[in-house]
């Protein structure tokens, strides 16, 4: 029998086939799917923040929390549990700008700051990007089925899609 795992705000985890993964509250943060197509085995990690340099004064970090740890530690996470790196794929979905800010500070629009953080910590992984759902204004859940490689996505605004 399959189980839903649940991961949270900065946190990750990996599932096997023919378990699922999820995660909710996706607003400004991005939820970031690792995979290994070959195996079935798949891991989600709820990025917050693109970047662990304001953190760095903490002696311990929560890798999961940072665009560029996350991705980092995920994909280590995954060798770990027998992926090789040359076969893992990512998705991605989150990012929106939950926010209107008057200002045209970059420094306030964390979203799309958080998705070419992740797009960037991806590609210097060598982890190639098959789809995404990023931007828009809209909340989202995900969910990931190894078995399938579709990532479902729930919003208010726009129901049930996969990609």
């Amino acid at each position: 029998m399959s189980e839903v795992v649940k991961v949270g705000i900065a946190d990750m985890n990996i599932v096997h086939s023919p378990n699922t993964i999820r995660t909710t509250g996706l607003g400004s943060c991005v939820g970031v799917i690792i995979y290994d197509p070959f195996l079935a085995i798949a891991g989600l990690v709820h990025v917050m923040l693109p970047d662990s340099g304001i953190a760095k004064a903490q002696k311990e970090i929560n890798k999961a929390k940072f665009a560029d740890t996350a991705i980092k530690e995920l994909t280590e996470r995954l060798i770990k549990n027998g992926c090789k790196k040359l076969h893992l794929k990512a998705k991605i979905a989150g990012g929106a700008e939950m926010f209107s800010f008057s200002s045209s500070n970059d420094f306030m629009k964390i979203g799309p700051r958080n998705v070419e953080a992740v797009k960037n910590a991806l590609k210097s992984e060598g982890i190639e990007l098959l789809s995404e759902e990023t931007g828009g204004n809209s909340g989202r859940t995900i969910e990931f089925d190894p078995n399938t490689f579709l990532l479902q996505i729930k919003s208010v605004n726009q129901g049930i899609r996969f990609i």
